[in-house]
């Protein structure tokens, strides 16, 4: 059985470290180099990295900030934000990317997801998807969750995993930042699914609830911020506690 892994997420706004609630009231959590630095040191598995205002203002990621992070680092640390092209993907493989995120730009244009895959493999290609609540029915948001689109989450998965897809981050925007447990129904139906991992992202906030998404979903991953970020949960507790559960972690 593959081990289960434990991903913080550095929220990159105007190059500092960010979290918010239900993906608004935004506010600083810290130095994104420092915070990688720590996060490594503690045990972390990979590491997720994630321009949130990228797509919004129209810009690409802070490649340097990139590769500020990538030379501190040596676990898998996957960047996304505001990727739209091949040359884009290109330049955060150099600068230390060990995956690209995408989401808006795949909605956009789902072909660059083959285009991607085609190009460098489908190893480095993680789809976020981005699901919230619309008539009582999970659907795709874009651009920061600010955006609701028609597409079904359940079906757009299986489309990005035909296309080449390596992996899917899952957040579900009803339960982040709330700490009151992550979407397990959804969670467990896309792992279900799919034959690609699924990390489960959203609604972290106390070692049960990771537990919990383990035990009940077919997830390989768990993604957080803040529990992470400001030492609610320190990772080596974290991974301690799992491993009394008899939940197999790295």
């Amino acid at each position: 059985m593959l081990k289960k892994r434990i991903i913080p997420c550095l929220d990159i706004k105007d190059g500092q470290t960010v979290k918010g609630v239900n993906f608004v009231d935004i506010r600083n959590a810290g130095d994104p180099i420092e915070l990688a630095k720590r996060y490594v040191s503690e045990g972390a598995d990979e590491l997720v990295f994630l321009d949130i205002t990228a797509t919004v203002d129209g810009r690409k990621t802070f490649a340097e900030l990139v590769e500020q992070i990538a030379y501190e680092v040596n676990i898998p640390f996957t960047v996304g934000g505001g990727i739209s092209s091949i040359e884009d993907v290109s330049i955060l493989l150099n600068a230390g990317a060990d995956k690209v995120s995408i989401n808006s730009a795949a909605v956009r244009n789902p072909n660059l997801v083959k285009e991607i895959a085609d190009e460098f493999g489908s190893q480095f290609v993680v789809i976020a998807i981005d699901a919230g609540m619309v008539d009582d029915e999970w659907k795709v948001f874009v651009k920061g969750g600010r955006e609701a689109t028609e597409l079904n989450v359940g079906e757009w998965a299986k489309k990005v995993e035909k296309l080449g897809a390596g992996e899917i981050l899952l957040t579900s925007m009803l339960h982040d930042g709330t700490k009151a447990g992550f979407a397990i129904e959804l969670t467990n139906k896309l792992s279900l699914t799919l034959s690609i991992p699924v990390i489960a992202s959203g609604g972290a906030g106390r070692n049960e609830h990771f537990k919990e998404v383990f035990e009940k979903t077919n997830a390989t991953g768990a993604l957080a911020a803040s529990v992470f970020h400001f030492g609610e949960i320190p990772i080596p507790t974290l991974k301690s506690f799992l491993k009394d559960q008899n939940i197999s972690v790295r």
